[in-house]
């Protein structure tokens, strides 16, 4: 049996045995345990320090396991899911009676996906249940993209934390949701569906008291740091002047302004790839976060495509944006 064989066997072993792992997938890790587990998911949201208002995406590994947790499911929906999956799509749909309201925060719909990851696949099909695996970070903080991550942020209360390399997207999945049968955009992510979904092409507001899809809250993927969104960093940079700066651009750019703090600068892609910057957002602010600076200013990014999804993360973790 060589080490992964091992590792697998050991994460389905506490899985089973009511406990929750760190889990690798083509988006971010997740801290992942048993939906049908009350114990696992309270374990969830008390590692997480997670509101309890916030639901969980439930992950399956093969499509028979649709029905099981959902139902009245519209032919879009498996439209969009046999298109898409395995991939950084999560559906919302109307749960099975099944789904316990601890999952759900107490909604009748449910959030479903399938990771494209050769690790978490192998497990999910290895197990008789699915998995709840919100984002493997205490709650409103940076996402993980790395084991290292995870590691850091939990040293002590994950048994077991499977390592499945960087995340090859890099950012949270696409949430699409139905209203009347209609596809909406609920959440921004890696997979950009706006050609799509076309005329159907929506999106849930910035700012939601009572989320019903995970990562609606307003403050979210945030460093410890203070952190400015803008779309002019002289500008902020001008304004902070007594502060030490990090930098994270869009693209490589030079600070004109020689009399500033600017310690440490940070860029996304190096060829004007939103694709790559998506990859490297979370990376990025995490090495930021670990320098000891009085601020992070944060460029947003071309508003087109997955551009859209990197810009809502940016925002969601600034304690402030600014448009100028």
């Amino acid at each position: 049996m060589n080490n992964l064989d091992s590792q697998l066997d050991k994460a389905k072993t506490i899985l089973e045995n009511n406990g929750v792992i760190g889990l690798p997938t083509e988006t971010v890790y997740g801290l992942a345990g048993n939906i049908y587990s009350e114990e696992a998911i309270s374990e969830i949201y008390r590692i997480k320090n997670r509101p309890t208002n916030n639901p969980l995406i439930v992950h399956i590994g093969d499509f028979e396991m649709l029905n099981e947790i959902a139902e009245e499911i519209p032919e879009y929906a498996l439209y969009l899911a046999k298109k898409y999956w395995p991939g950084p799509l999560t559906l919302l749909l109307k749960k099975n009676k099944n789904v316990p309201d601890f999952v759900t925060a107490g909604s009748d719909l449910v959030a479903i996906r399938m990771p494209d990851h050769p690790i978490a696949l192998e497990l999910l099909k290895s197990l008789d249940f699915p998995l709840a695996a919100p984002s493997a970070n205490p709650s409103g903080q940076i996402s993980p993209t790395c084991a290292e991550h995870v590691r850091n942020y939990f040293p002590k209360q994950i048994p077991l934390i499977l390592d499945g390399g960087e995340c090859e997207k890099g950012i949270e999945s696409t949430i699409v949701g139905f209203e009347n049968n209609v596809p909406v955009i609920y959440r921004f992510g890696s997979l950009d569906l706006e050609d799509e979904l076309k005329e159907a092409w929506s999106k849930a507001p910035l700012s939601n008291s009572e989320p019903t899809t995970p990562g609606m809250l307003y403050q979210h993927y945030a460093p410890k740091t203070e952190t400015i969104s803008t779309e002019n960093i002289e500008t902020i940079i001008a304004i902070h002047h007594d502060k030490l700066i990090g930098v994270l651009s869009y693209s490589f750019c030079e600070i004109k302004d020689k009399n500033s703090n600017v310690l440490f600068q940070e860029h996304l892609t190096e060829n004007n790839s939103l694709i790559e910057a998506a990859k490297n957002l979370y990376q990025k602010l995490h090495h930021l976060d670990q320098l000891n600076l009085d601020l992070i200013v944060c460029e947003l990014v071309p508003n087109i495509g997955i551009g859209k999804a990197i810009n809502d993360k940016l925002i969601r973790a600034s304690h402030k944006k600014i448009n100028k």
